[in-house]
């Protein structure tokens, strides 16, 4: 079975819990394992963040678009805003370490290592930055929406 949701959000600090709480509820409507689902609700969280403090400018909207997919074992998620996007021009994005007395920079970094594929980039046109990222899902003992 498939699933998938759309959200558009303003780009405010309230909209990465709603938007965390909405995958934490589907996943367990789903019947995905309980670690799964957070390792993911954390994931997003981060890039709902960076979309919040990095998506946009006065010129450009004041949303970002969070999109989610669950298809078979795997579920897929991504976060795109209308900022200015990444430096370089939407080439692969390096990830640096922050220093451990560093206050930000740690959510790309955190999705890399809760996800099992990452893609960072500029979005369509160079426009904006999108963050996608899946997993391999796990199941609970009789999940309702379990892939057979």
């Amino acid at each position: 079975m498939s699933i998938w949701w759309s959200l558009h959000l303003r780009r405010d600090a309230a909209s990465v819990p709603l938007a965390r709480r909405l995958l934490l509820g589907a996943m367990e409507t789903a019947g995905v394992d309980p670690d799964i689902s957070y390792d993911l609700s954390v994931a997003l969280s981060e890039a709902c963040a960076n979309a919040v403090e990095h998506g946009g400018d006065a010129g450009s909207p004041a949303a970002y678009r969070v999109t989610a997919y669950l298809d078979g074992e795997t579920c897929r998620i991504e976060v795109a805003d209308a900022g200015p996007g990444f430096p370089g021009g939407g080439r692969r994005v390096p990830v640096r370490v922050p220093h451990a007395e560093a206050e930000h920079g740690r959510g790309l970094c955190l999705i890399r290592e809760l996800a099992d594929h990452v893609h960072i980039g500029d979005g369509p046109g160079r426009r904006g930055a999108v963050v996608s990222f899946d997993k391999i899902l796990k199941w609970r003992t009789g999940a309702p929406l379990m892939a057979v």
